[in-house]
């Protein structure tokens, strides 16, 4: 044993061992990683995201194992080959469009007005990174400001939806990718916390009141044809939004069909779980300490909470528009649904409603901006893509 020890073995297999080698950079991410489990499974803040997300911080921030997603033939980086290449936000779209009515938004065309005022967001937090970018260079050591393309990919947090953000940065500012999805899933988690007191501080108890009166019926046909129509505008005007917005058109073309049960059960369950984990493990397998823990990075978060904010603003701000030229018609609670957070956002309008009127029923009505929201916030994106990529 004495033979073994002097040989030298044990200080060989202690020098390949993590624990000898961390950093407190790395330690910091792994309480991170430690946090987001905690709020995964204590706070059940969206756990089918931010657990395998934290989990696959925890591995990555682990010296000597190589399952980072920079760690060229480990296994993270393999699956991060999804988010790289582009492939894993096309598809959860897909999924997404399986799932989505776009009734209440074809029978109000007028609430997607609301969808618009949202992108209030993407477009604050773009000009504010060029502008604090801008002062905070000369003064921050190792900072040199943002591009317009690093800017853009900021900005498309504001439309609070996962998936265009990763495919925005992924083709905007591949060095932003962990931050920015990170912050765009963290804020999405936090909806039921942040909206409520932008909607209570910008609505009269008046205009919380409001009964809207019931979406009109939608037929078969004009479900068919939306998807289709949709697509060839877009892809015809903005082909950069093509990806996106196709798939999530496909996806609800197979839905609203009626002859494609079988894609649409995969689609709804086990397709979309296997991309939902795959994305939020390789999304976490990216953040490494050497690349997350920067004043770029804190810049970065601080601006997709100020465009969250701002995208609940714009969207309430265009309610409460419509509320007047509607002649009181619409309820401005469904005005935090301009953003694309896809279901949560049109919940909290229908749990709020209820709060100052227990017969009042918004949620239909705040599919109809949320869905306008998910192609606006998609064709921004193609729009920022065709002009900084």
């Amino acid at each position: 044993m004495i033979d073994i020890v002097n040989s030298g073995v044990f200080l060989n297999a202690g020098y390949t061992m993590g624990l000898t080698v961390i950093t407190v950079p790395q330690v910091i991410m792994l309480l991170i990683g430690l946090f987001f489990v905690y709020l995964a499974v204590a706070k059940k803040y969206e756990p089918l995201l931010l657990l395998p997300l934290a989990f696959g911080i925890l591995i990555a921030n682990i010296p000597v194992a190589g399952l980072s997603a920079y760690d060229e033939g480990g296994l993270m980086h393999f699956l991060y080959q999804g988010i790289a290449r582009v492939i894993y936000p096309p598809l959860i779209f897909l999924c997404i469009g399986s799932m989505t009515d776009f009734g209440p938004l074809i029978s109000n065309p007028k609430t997607a007005l609301i969808g618009v005022g949202g992108q209030l967001g993407i477009f604050s937090a773009f000009g504010l990174a060029l502008l604090l970018g801008h002062w905070l260079a000369p003064i921050i050591p190792g900072f040199d400001g943002f591009s317009f393309a690093q800017a853009a990919a900021i900005g498309i947090i504001g439309g609070s939806d996962g998936p265009t953000a990763i495919y925005s940065a992924s083709r905007l500012a591949p060095e932003l990718l962990s931050t920015i999805a990170i912050a765009a899933f963290s804020y999405m988690a936090l909806v039921p916390f942040i909206q409520p007191p932008i909607v209570r501080a910008l609505t009269t108890t008046k205009e919380r009141l409001v009964v809207m009166p019931p979406p009109k019926s939608v037929t078969k046909k004009q479900k068919v044809i939306f998807p289709i129509a949709v697509t060839l505008v877009v892809v015809l005007f903005v082909p950069a939004a093509g990806t996106l917005v196709g798939m999530l058109m496909l996806g609800n073309l197979i839905k609203e069909s009626g002859v494609t049960g079988r894609f649409l059960e995969t689609l709804h369950n086990s397709f979309l779980n296997i991309l939902t984990l795959l994305v939020a493990v390789s999304i976490g397998a990216s953040a490494t300490a050497e690349r997350f823990l920067t004043f770029q990075t804190l810049l970065v978060i601080f601006l997709g909470l100020l465009a969250f904010a701002f995208g609940t603003i714009g969207g309430v701000l265009v309610a409460k528009l419509l509320y007047k030229t509607t002649g009181g018609k619409i309820n401005p609670l469904i005005g935090n649904s301009g953003v694309s957070a896809m279901p949560m956002a049109a919940r909290i309008s229908q749990k709020m409603g209820l709060q100052y009127d227990p017969q009042n029923h918004l949620l239909m009505h705040a599919m109809g901006p949320l869905v306008s929201s998910v192609i606006g916030s998609a064709i921004v994106a193609g729009i920022f893509i065709a002009l900084y990529s």
